[in-house]
C-alpha cells in the first residue's frame, strides 16, 4: 500500500511538471486538460502505472529488495508549435519532470538525515518508525530510479527528447527508429539487468550518505 502512494506520487509529480513548464513556455494543452495537479487519477496509465510496476514489485525486478525501475504515467500532452523559444522549451520541459523527483527524493533524503542525526528515529513509538521509514526509504528510492531512468536517451524517455534537442540533422533516421522500437528496447535492457546495474550503485552510494 506504501509503495503504491510513492509510486502514484512520483509519477503523478514527474507528469504534472512536464504539464506545468510546458504552460511556462505557451503551450496550455495539458493544463487545459487538468494535468497540472498532483492528483493521479490525471496522470494514471492503466499498464504503466498499474500492471507493470505491481509485477515488478512483486517479482522483484530490481533484486535485493529494491523497487522496480520501469513505471511511467499517462504522456503528458503537449504541442510543440505553441512553445517560445522551441529548444530550450523542448529540453526544459523535458528535464522538468525529472527535477520533480530530484526534487522529492532530497526532500525525503533531508527528512531520513534528520531523523537519524537527530536521534529523533530512536524516540518514536514502534508502530510508528516502520511505516514512516519504510514511506521515506520508498521515497526516496523511487523518486532516484525515476530521475536516474528518465535520463537514459532511449524513447520514449526524456534523455532521448533532450538528446534529440542537440543531435544534428542527419541522426533523425536513427532517432526515428529507436521511437518506434524504443519500448522494447527498454524490456530488453530491463531484462538483461542493464538498469539495475547503473541504479543499484547510485543508490547504493545515495544510502551510504544517510
Amino acid at each position: 500500500m506504501i509503495y503504491m502512494v510513492v509510486l502514484l506520487l512520483a509519477i503523478s509529480a514527474h507528469e504534472a511538471a512536464h504539464a506545468w513548464m510546458s504552460y511556462k513556455f505557451g503551450d496550455d494543452t495539458a493544463r487545459l486538460l487538468g494535468r497540472i495537479t498532483l492528483n493521479p487519477v490525471a496522470h494514471t496509465d492503466p499498464i504503466g502505472t498499474l500492471l507493470i510496476p505491481i509485477v515488478g514489485f512483486v517479482f522483484g525486478a530490481m533484486g535485493g529488495g529494491r523497487l522496480p525501475l520501469i513505471g511511467w504515467g499517462k504522456p503528458t500532452p503537449v504541442n510543440p508549435l505553441r512553445w517560445r523559444q522551441k529548444d530550450l522549451a523542448n529540453v526544459m520541459v523535458s528535464v522538468a519532470g525529472i527535477l520533480a523527483n530530484l526534487l522529492i527524493a532530497i526532500i525525503a533524503f533531508t527528512i531520513l538525515k534528520v531523523l537519524i542525526v537527530t536521534g529523533l528515529i530512536d524516540s518514536m513509538s514502534d508502530s510508528l518508525v516502520e511505516p514512516v521509514l519504510l514511506f521515506l526509504q520508498f521515497l526516496l528510492t523511487m523518486n532516484v530510479s525515476l530521475a536516474v531512468f528518465n535520463l537514459l536517451p532511449f524513447p520514449p524517455l526524456d534523455g532521448s527528447k533532450i538528446l534529440d534537442t542537440f543531435l544534428p540533422a542527419s541522426m533523425q533516421p536513427v532517432m526515428a527508429v529507436l521511437e518506434q522500437y524504443g519500448f522494447l528496447i527498454l524490456i530488453i535492457l530491463m531484462y538483461m539487468g542493464f538498469f539495475s546495474a547503473i541504479i543499484s550503485p547510485i543508490l547504493g552510494f545515495v544510502y551510504s550518505l544517510l
